[in-house]
């Protein structure tokens, strides 16, 4: 037994945040599955990596397009992406089985210029769940004001949902609601589960930027808290939530807990520990989806007993308060982060789609 299969015993799921065609079909993700790996997130920048570093997929759009010689390079991209994920969601269908569907997921996400689309992702999530027609699925859908109402829908209609681009504690407290709406509306709440995504690093990045703005040294000494202090609270308001009596009615009912997923979890300071993001966060019934680079850190020098989630939760709260003594509205840095994110998120859709329609021209 590993690493992988430690942080699991106490109570957290490790999902790769990574996919590429040659490791589908070499036995690559088989062995990372016994290793310890419980799912699988994807979004445009991996896949946009994934296309256009390699030739793994040469052959098969060179095939779509002597298909249909009109398909366009959203077309095309859709095929790769579509097979990709069954195959993943195939190779992670023994942990789907052996956790009585806990884990085992494999997340693909809505188009991100479908953010501010209420209806649009609605249709979307719903399109893309029957085309790749696997029940640990997980559409993956942005916690904005447009995405909070499509989350509720899609998780009412039996939709697994991993909810994303969550970055404060508004994010957190509308997404639980939605999902705990969308639980209460459902015929059978037991078949559908979801995660709620709060990224990490970032925060700590534009966080940092701005206590070394203030310059003082009481401001950066609080560099590379935030991230972390920012999660146990969201972590903290799950248990209230989730664990709690307001609840219960559901759990009595089938329905699973939306557990608290740790994304973006490599560090970006190469001056902070590689497992800064992981260390600090590990707790029951949660879920840390790492790119390979956290893994092969954790896996070598990570400490599964380090450190506690529910440990230093006042800390944390005194934490986030104290940014606001060095003139720091956190609020307007986790809301300006959101914004970004969603424009990252289209702007790798956009560099996806050239990708492809430049591999087109060229094969």
């Amino acid at each position: 037994m590993g690493k992988l299969h430690d942080l699991h015993a106490a109570g957290q799921s490790v999902w790769l945040d990574f996919i590429r065609r040659d490791m589908l079909g070499s036995g690559e993700l088989d062995a990372m599955v016994r290793d310890g790996i419980r799912g699988l997130t994807s979004n445009p920048a991996i896949f946009k990596n994934a296309i256009g570093s390699s030739d793994a997929y040469d052959e098969a759009i060179s095939a779509a397009v002597a298909a249909d010689p009109d398909a366009t390079p959203l077309a095309v991209f859709e095929g790769l992406a579509v097979a990709d994920i069954q195959d993943a969601a195939d190779a992670l269908r023994s942990v789907y089985d052996e956790s009585n569907a806990a884990d085992g997921y494999v997340s693909l996400e809505v188009s991100p210029h479908l953010a501010d689309d209420t209806a649009g992702t609605i249709a979307e999530a719903h399109r893309l769940w029957n085309l790749v027609d696997r029940p640990n699925l997980m559409i993956k859908v942005p916690a904005t004001a447009e995405g909070i109402p499509a989350i509720e829908d899609l998780i009412a209609a039996g939709i697994n949902v991993n909810a994303t681009l969550m970055f404060s504690m508004d994010d957190y407290e509308n997404v639980a609601q939605a999902y705990v709406r969308g639980i209460r509306r459902a015929t059978d709440p037991s078949t559908i589960a979801s995660v709620a995504s709060f990224f990490v690093s970032r925060v700590d990045t534009n966080t940092d930027a701005a206590l070394e703005k203030n310059g003082s040294d009481a401001a950066l000494n609080q560099r590379g808290k935030a991230a972390v202090a920012n999660a146990k609270l969201a972590y903290d308001r799950y248990l209230e939530i989730f664990e709690g009596a307001d609840f219960s009615d559901q759990v009595e009912r089938g329905a699973r807990a939306q557990r608290v997923l740790w994304a973006s979890t490599g560090v970006k300071n190469p001056a902070y520990s590689d497992v800064l993001y992981v260390e600090p966060l590990i707790g029951p019934n949660t879920v840390n989806t790492m790119p390979p680079a956290t893994i092969d850190a954790f896996v070598d020098h990570g400490d599964v007993g380090k450190a506690a989630l529910t440990d230093d939760v006042a800390t944390a709260r005194d934490d986030i308060a104290s940014l606001a003594d060095f003139g720091i509205d956190f609020d307007d840095i986790t809301a300006e982060l959101k914004v970004a994110g969603v424009k990252a998120f289209q702007d790798s859709f956009d560099d996806l789609l050239a990708t492809v329609a430049e591999k087109i021209n060229r094969l």
